[in-house]
């Protein structure tokens, strides 16, 4: 009955396999709009897309992002300014996007763009904190979204959403986990609303890779900015070195290979049936993803074994 079983799942396992080998034709007609350009996950899929002959729209947070991309890319690739926290901006992006597609419609959508500070324990932050990353994080996936998923059902194609394995479970205190919950409840309930026009929403749940979002300095920095300005009662509670060492433990072991997510988020856009989750890194299936199946109790007490060394602060 084991053989039977194990039989089973090697064969499903290599259906799938060769379902997930093919590509959409026309790459060339395809425009893919991706934001968070500037660095990190989206400045390398724009480069990779590029190569590989797709018409690539970049929304870049800053000029010197736009600039960037311009000198490294082909005259495929249009550079767009956007801030997804302002609505103004989302809205003028969408209307250069619209022009610039014409009738063919958007191909794909790549919401990437996102933060990781403030993060720290629930109460050395204010609800400000919380509004300030809800914005990028959450409702900047929402407001890119709806400024131009008219184009996107016009060529049935498809939502890449840049979620996070902290999505599924919530590690350490501040609002990155309930920004990145927040965007796995839109993207669920996005697919199953635009399931019946043919798009198709794809999530993505990394694990620690080495971007701008898990930069050590920048959390170590922030970690101390929010230490200082919190009362002397909750520094009393916490111990006079408490950030000095949790300052210490901020290093963890993140993944340099950028390509490992890149090219799951090149899989959703370019092949015909797109998985509908894909967690790249060994950390995201081999702690956080199982650590999330497991009942409360097992996966609070296995956190607790993890960071029995370190304070749990942020990261």
């Amino acid at each position: 009955m084991f053989l039977y079983i194990v039989g089973l799942v090697a064969l499903f396992l290599i259906y799938r396999w060769l379902k997930e080998l093919k590509r959409v034709p026309n790459k060339g007609d395809k425009y893919v709009y991706i934001t968070g350009c500037d660095s990190g996950f989206g400045n390398r899929l724009a480069h990779h897309l590029d190569t590989l002959g797709y018409c690539i729209i970049a929304g870049c947070y800053t000029e010197k992002g736009e600039d960037e991309l311009r000198k490294t890319t082909s005259d495929r690739l249009t550079t767009l300014h956007v801030d997804v926290t302002d609505t103004a901006s989302v809205a003028k992006a969408a209307e250069m996007i619209k022009t610039l597609v014409g009738n063919k419609g958007l191909w794909a959508l790549v919401n990437n763009a996102g933060i990781s500070v403030p993060s720290a324990p629930t109460d050395w932050l204010t609800i400000e904190d919380y509004r300030g990353m809800l914005a990028v994080n959450l409702d900047g996936v929402i407001s890119a979204t709806l400024s131009v998923l008219p184009l996107i059902k016009k060529a049935r194609g498809r939502v890449v959403n840049v979620a996070s394995v902290f999505g599924r479970i919530s590690p350490f205190g501040g609002p990155y986990c309930i920004s990145k919950y927040g965007v796995e409840a839109f993207n669920d309930s996005l697919r199953i609303n635009m399931a019946p026009f043919g798009v198709k929403v794809c999530c993505l749940e990394p694990g620690f890779f080495q971007t701008n979002v898990t930069n050590t300095e920048l959390i170590q920095s922030n970690l101390k900015m929010l230490w200082d300005r919190v009362p002397q009662d909750v520094k009393d509670d916490y111990g006079h070195d408490f950030c000095d060492k949790s300052k210490k433990n901020v290093l963890y072991l993140t993944d340099g290979d950028l390509m490992k997510v890149v090219n799951c988020m090149e899989h959703a856009i370019s092949a015909v049936y797109p998985r509908k989750r894909y967690s790249p890194g060994y950390d995201a299936k081999l702690v956080w993803l199982p650590l999330s199946y497991m009942p409360t109790w097992l996966s609070c007490f296995v956190l607790s074994l993890l960071f029995a060394m370190m304070p749990p602060a942020g990261f």
